[in-house]
């Protein structure tokens, strides 16, 4: 079965964190963090609609501008989130350069920026041809743990402390829906942008006595319709959605534990930063990260599938190999136990 997200680190385990996920059959992607992003491709970076901030420490902000002049003069929704202090920062990453020239640009690139604090979010825009000053008016609304909800998945976030704030985060499919690609051959169709239309049915709960009209071929020239019902019956297999969890730069604190646990509970993948070995466990509680051990016993109280360590020291250049068998070891030492 294809999973509808395809996740892989922006870059090396000792190099700046970033999560890019792709979503399957679909020219879109959302990224976890901005470090150093040049290793992913313009092709790549021009997909992504959703940009999550765990905090804006360089190596996981850099990334900013690379991203803006990309999608300068392009037509474009850009949505990005992050910690308390998120608008202050864009502003400042903005306000280091002159757009003077921007209002005449015929396509309409917007950013939406949402700040994160414990209770509720605030949401500004930023339009190019205005120069990116921020609308004078900004939106505030709740903030129980959901980010971005749309039909087919959602995006959630945990406050962390790596004194200052940090934010976790998990992307979660509602469920999943696996093609059966020699059912819709059975049926004389073929895969096409249809089936996009077709899950998105389905995500939105449409009556399933409804009519779905198939359109396949050169620019849609064949046509055939079915009831909605009867085709998911025929081509389609449910299953539980696939989920996706990202961690970094967070103290081993009872709270922070307890957080992270939640978040990532039964993930499909968590990827988790492994600063330290567990022999300098001093020093990560000092610069307030998590050692291999720790992060991978998190993992396995968290009852994921597949874990991840990154996020490595310099310190251990060469030597990562033992940051990843201590956190195998940290992982098994509570699958053991369970």
């Amino acid at each position: 079965m294809c999973p509808s997200f395809l996740s892989r680190l922006v870059n090396g385990p000792f190099d700046d964190p970033g999560l890019f996920i792709s979503f399957l059959f679909e020219k879109r992607a959302i990224i976890f963090d901005l470090g150093d992003i040049h290793s992913l491709s313009s092709k790549d970076i021009l997909k992504i609609s959703h940009v999550f901030i765990s905090h804006t420490h360089m190596d996981h902000f850099i990334g900013f501008d690379r991203l803006l002049r990309l999608f300068l003069g392009r037509e474009h929704q850009l949505y990005l989130y992050g910690p308390e202090g998120f608008l202050k920062n864009v502003e400042g990453k903005l306000g280091g350069y002159s757009w003077n020239l921007v209002r005449h640009y015929p396509n309409r690139l917007a950013l939406n920026v949402t700040e994160v604090h414990p209770d509720h979010m605030i949401t500004r825009n930023y339009r190019c041809q205005n120069q990116f000053i921020p609308a004078s008016e900004h939106i505030q609304q709740p903030f129980n743990g959901l980010l971005h909800k749309e039909p087919a998945l959602s995006v959630s976030a945990e406050i962390l402390d790596h004194r200052i704030p940090c934010l976790g985060f998990t992307i979660e499919e509602r469920f999943h829906i696996n093609i059966m690609k020699e059912h819709v051959a059975g049926l004389g169709l073929e895969i096409g942008p249809w089936l996009n239309e077709f899950k998105q049915a389905l995500y939105n709960n449409t009556d399933p006595d409804s009519e779905f009209e198939v359109r396949y071929g050169g620019k849609g020239s064949c046509k055939k319709r079915f009831i909605l019902g009867d085709l998911a019956k025929r081509i389609a297999l449910i299953t539980p959605g696939q989920k996706v969890s990202y961690i970094v730069d967070a103290g081993y604190s009872k709270s922070n534990v307890e957080k992270i646990i939640e978040l990532a509970k039964n993930a499909d993948h968590l990827f988790i930063e492994a600063a330290f070995l567990e022999k300098d466990r001093d020093i990560a509680e000092k610069k307030c990260h998590l050692t291999a051990w720790q992060a991978g016993s998190i993992a396995g109280k968290a009852g994921v599938k597949q874990v991840t360590p990154f996020h490595f020291s310099p310190r251990y250049k060469g030597s990562g190999d033992l940051l990843e068998k201590e956190a195998r070891d940290g992982y098994n030492s509570h699958i053991a136990q369970c």
